[in-house]
């Protein structure tokens, strides 16, 4: 899903902040010199960038010792047909039937 976000040009009441608090934020537009003084976070802060990034990468499905690996693979139509019909592990039914066949 791809949200706009429109930036708000006054204050608007209800949002969770004071006409005071809108007042007191001056933001206004970085200068070139500015940006070409600003550096990357990694390098202002890079203790904190190795946190993020150990946390970041902690997420996420755990690691499996022997990874599946996808593959191309042309079969007859009636034959995918066949183990399709069988229910929504099909692929699996399939792997365990190449497992057989190549005697592991």
């Amino acid at each position: 899903m791809n949200i706009k976000h429109e930036k708000q040009k006054e204050f608007r009441p209800g949002r969770g902040y004071t006409k005071e608090d809108w007042d007191a934020v001056d933001s206004p537009p970085l200068t070139a010199e500015e940006m070409a003084s600003m550096r990357p976070f990694r390098e202002v802060f890079p203790e904190m960038a190795a946190k993020m990034e150990q946390a970041i990468a902690a997420r996420g499905r755990p690691k499996v010792e022997a990874p599946k690996v996808a593959v191309t693979l042309r079969l007859d139509p009636d034959v995918l047909e066949k183990f399709k019909t069988s229910g929504k592990d099909w692929r699996a039914k399939m792997a365990e039937e190449l497992r057989k066949a190549a005697g592991l």
